[in-house]
């Protein structure tokens, strides 16, 4: 496909995510497009299960042969951004509109997309894996355990005092076990 680019065009296709970090012939095709034509331009990840027959998560690749950027490549994490309906995942149209107004203005945003520098591409041995370069690691909330196991020793409690509730009715029933 890149072969028949013709000056000046984009081209983008939509491949698996393995694509973007399996060695072999495919790390030296990521590596001859990002270092010796320097064709590609961006790495949108999609939510796993957008298209039918599959539910893998899936990546657009964007090649330009003339880029207005040369010096990076943007990644867009947009694997978040979809709406479940039944078993299938669907991108709504703010979900598309964000894709594509990040693509166009080039927008790093925080836990989102990100622009990465050829050299700082080529330092992770040409690995595209978007969480590489596109943080969105949430920080969670500190657990209490001795707040966690009070509230425990109290249902359990209250389930005790409940169970003995219940030992009454059945007796009234005449169901003693």
């Amino acid at each position: 496909m890149v072969h028949h680019m013709q000056d000046n065009t984009i081209m983008a296709v939509v491949l698996p995510h393995g694509a973007l970090f399996r060695g072999g012939a495919e790390l030296h095709i990521r590596r001859y497009l990002i270092e010796n034509k320097n064709y590609l331009d961006a790495v949108i990840g999609l939510p796993a299960n957008i298209f039918y027959g599959t539910s893998i998560p899936t990546c657009i690749l964007v090649f330009k042969q003339c880029k207005e950027h040369p010096d990076d490549v943007l990644f867009i994490d947009a694997s978040r951004d979809f709406e479940k309906v039944k078993t299938q995942n669907y991108l709504r149209d703010e979900d598309v509109d964000k894709i594509i107004d990040t693509y166009r203005n080039r927008k790093q945003i925080e836990k989102y997309s990100y622009r990465a520098s050829l050299k700082e591409i080529a330092d992770n041995d040409y690995n595209l894996n978007i969480p590489r370069y596109v943080d969105t690691f949430e920080e969670q909330e500190d657990i209490d355990i001795k707040a966690v196991m009070g509230e425990i020793k109290q249902l359990e409690a209250k389930r005790a005092e409940l169970d003995k509730e219940i030992d009454v009715f059945f007796k009234e029933l005449g169901l003693v076990f």
